[in-house]
């Protein structure tokens, strides 16, 4: 799927749902009929959703569409309606108006038989603390896993999958921030889901600790498991997302792969050359190039921000070598998704 830059404006049609229920079964119904013999069912699908706190719109015909093996990055500002939107997805709010399908089927409050393919990891870690590790796993694997021998094979493979062996007798008080985390990744896919929601799993943990955490997400993707995943680190969504969708003020804005957002932004690579000294009139004519937006040369270093472009760092090379200037070591940095990100929802502080 190629990646699409939006104004997150409604798509024309009707409207049907009036809080969470009988519309979007009527939308599934039908769709699940135009598929048969097709390709397979999204296991995220909304549109059209609308949610308001009083005047607050908090999602505005926010559509979403998660292929299954897909791992999905959900990004956006504070306040741009991401954990809204996952909550009223997860059926744990009411909204206005919109269509949820999940596996294929409409999802509401009582769909226990969907609810049971997933797992949620939230950011806020969620344990009680008079039970211990094996205790919370089981606790929380008994709410989908009624079989006791089943149960305890479930919660033994959880242990086993994050590592915690070693500390089944503990109690939450006595681990540390990142067991804590891997614990309540252990509790949140303990019964096996194929829908599994991460929301800032890594936040506050050491780089060992993080670095574990997102090995373990890219298993639980390789054994099968869909991912939708939040987080405010970039370089996380860069590396282990598929697809990446960023939102603000409840619309999505951006849907893409890395590289494909990465194609939407005019921001290009960023070069360093080491050069001793540097003329005035070398740096304007390296200002007037149709591909630089902007050019610092200090200590000694010559930086230049580049627009798209198939030969900037050759353009920039060709200047320093006509004026005579005497370079050293050459870098080129391609932009980030941090870069995409910024010039899309902008640079301004959010609460």
């Amino acid at each position: 799927m190629d990646g699409e830059l939006t104004n997150g404006s409604a798509r024309t049609g009707a409207l049907r749902i009036d809080g969470t229920q009988d519309g979007a079964q009527g939308d599934c119904a039908r769709d699940d009929s135009a598929r048969a013999g097709a390709m397979s069912a999204p296991i995220v699908e909304v549109r059209n959703l609308v949610k308001r706190y009083g005047d607050v719109v908090a999602l505005d015909h926010f559509d979403l569409r998660i292929e299954p093996g897909e791992i999905f990055g959900l990004l956006g500002p504070n306040g741009s309606g991401k954990t809204t939107a996952i909550n009223c997805i997860l059926q744990l709010l009411t909204f206005d108006k919109g269509d949820i399908c999940l596996f294929g089927e409409p999802m509401t409050p009582t769909r226990y038989d969907l609810k049971r393919k997933i797992g949620v990891v939230p950011q806020n870690v969620a344990l009680f603390e008079e039970l211990t590790v094996r205790e919370n796993i089981d606790f929380f694997c008994a709410l989908y896993v009624d079989d006791r021998r089943e149960r305890a094979r479930l919660v033994d493979e959880a242990i086993a999958f994050v590592g915690l062996e070693d500390y089944v007798k503990f109690r939450p008080r006595k681990l540390s921030g990142g067991l804590l985390r891997r614990l309540n990744i252990a509790c949140g896919i303990a019964h096996k889901p194929e829908l599994i929601f991460f929301d800032e799993p890594t936040v506050a943990v050491d780089p060992q600790s993080r670095n574990s955490i997102l090995e373990g997400i890219l298993r639980l993707n390789a054994q099968g498991s869909t991912i939708v995943y939040t987080s405010h680190y970039m370089e996380e969504v860069e590396d282990i997302c598929t697809r990446i969708m960023i939102m603000d003020q409840g619309r999505a804005l951006a849907t893409g792969t890395n590289d494909e957002l990465k194609a939407m932004i005019g921001t290009g690579e960023k070069i360093q050359v080491e050069v001793a000294e540097l003329a005035e009139t070398t740096l304007a004519r390296l200002e007037a190039l149709p591909h630089v937006q902007r050019v610092l040369y200090r200590d000694g270093t010559l930086e230049a921000a580049c627009a798209n472009g198939t030969h900037n760092v050759s353009d920039v090379l060709a200047v320093l070598q006509a004026d005579g200037a005497t370079f050293g070591r050459v870098y080129a940095e391609p932009p980030t998704l941090n870069d995409v990100f910024l010039e899309i929802t902008g640079t301004e502080l959010r609460d």
